[in-house]
């Protein structure tokens, strides 16, 4: 590289073309030297193909680390965790690793034993749907979202300026925050919504279906991820969503007690209390 500062210089491998790999690639596109697309499913990278979003397409990421400035893991979280522990064998190039993983505590821990040539740091857009692949990819995807940034003691400043480039070029806000508090964080404002719709859907009777609409779809459209990415997530943030659950479930039980015992004043007191917690969360955040 002439200009190893320069996304566009950059010759970058986006490992796992789903959702988010394939939004990143398409955001990406044209934005650096080449693209080269890892995913282990031959028929992803066909379509990676037909729809011209990479240069190059490989089933392993092996065959791509000696063509790559900087990977970016983009797949589920035990995934990234097997990768890290794999990628220490395949080449002694220095290498740039940026995670898209969902939890950070776990991924910068295993970041910390790769070798000196790896340059490591934790990312986390904090945006996405429901429905995933490379079908559902989008280069908007990341406009306007916050990207969480974890670093570790030995990620280098070149590491720290080419993740914010990245970012900004796919028009995300950086956030940077340590690995435990990003996963406390994201286990109230990701994980435990997504227990809380997908229950509320398994609890909701089918012959209710007539009067489904805008209300129960918006409260319960996160129930619709594939379960086998939310529980790589469970797995990974155990701890923080327990907690999370427990502090939900105090809650819950506070409000049952008063509605019992008829303290309908009481309840409007919790139910103006959240709702104004709701506005100072979200609703401050929403541009006008």
């Amino acid at each position: 590289m002439n200009e190893p500062d320069k996304l566009l210089n950059l010759r970058v491998c986006v490992v796992g073309l789903g959702l988010m790999g394939g939004s990143m690639a398409m955001a990406l596109r044209g934005k650096c030297a080449s693209l080269i697309g890892v995913d282990c499913d031959h028929r992803v990278l066909t379509l990676a193909c037909q729809l011209n979003l990479v240069d190059q397409c490989y089933e392993s990421i092996g065959d791509s680390l000696n063509e790559a400035d900087l990977i970016i893991l983009a797949t589920p979280v035990g995934v990234i965790l097997e990768y890290l522990r794999n990628l220490p064998g395949f080449t002694e190039n220095s290498v740039i690793v940026l995670d898209l993983g969902s939890t950070k505590v776990e991924i910068t821990q295993a970041m910390q034993s790769l070798p000196k040539c790896y340059d490591p740091l934790g990312g986390h857009p904090m945006c996405g749907k429901e429905q995933s692949s490379l079908k559902n990819a989008n280069r908007d995807l990341f406009l306007g979202a916050p990207f969480a940034l974890t670093c570790l003691d030995r990620t280098s400043a070149r590491a720290r300026d080419l993740a914010v480039q990245i970012i900004q070029t796919i028009g995300a806000n950086p956030i940077w925050i340590n690995p435990d508090t990003h996963d406390h964080w994201v286990a109230a404002t990701s994980h435990l919504p997504y227990l809380v719709a997908n229950t509320l859907a398994f609890i909701t009777p089918l012959e209710s279906k007539p009067l489904v609409s805008t209300g129960f779809r918006s409260t319960t459209r996160l129930a619709a991820t594939p379960p086998s990415i939310i529980l790589d997530i469970l797995i990974s943030n155990q701890v923080n969503i327990l907690s999370g659950l427990g502090e939900y479930r105090k809650q819950l039980e506070i409000l049952e007690e008063k509605l019992r015992s008829h303290d309908f004043e009481s309840v409007k007191d919790l139910l103006c209390t959240g709702a104004s917690k709701y506005e100072e969360l979200i609703v401050s955040k929403i541009p006008s």
